[in-house]
């Protein structure tokens, strides 16, 4: 059983606790971004550019997965409303 929680994690050399942590990670900008997005559908004058700030961040960090940019937090400044 325990290893249904491990074998993916250890396949990327991260413990179970990292590889949370690196998911959450790309999980709240993209709850954000989404939700942005939705808004802007409805309010097309707000969060004009933080859809496509938030895919380009994360594009950015999954593509250079294992590097540097996994360390460090998103940028939660790409995450404003045009008011």
């Amino acid at each position: 059983m325990l290893d249904l929680f491990t074998r993916h994690p250890r396949s990327v050399d991260e413990t179970y606790g990292e590889h949370m942590a690196v998911a959450w990670s790309f999980a709240v900008p993209m709850l954000l971004g989404g939700l942005a997005c939705f808004v802007h559908g409805v309010f097309p004058f707000l969060f004009e550019t933080t859809g496509s700030r938030c895919v380009k961040l994360l594009y950015t960090r999954i593509a250079n997965r294992g590097r540097k940019a996994d360390a460090e937090l998103p940028n939660w400044a790409a995450f404003d409303a045009v008011i």
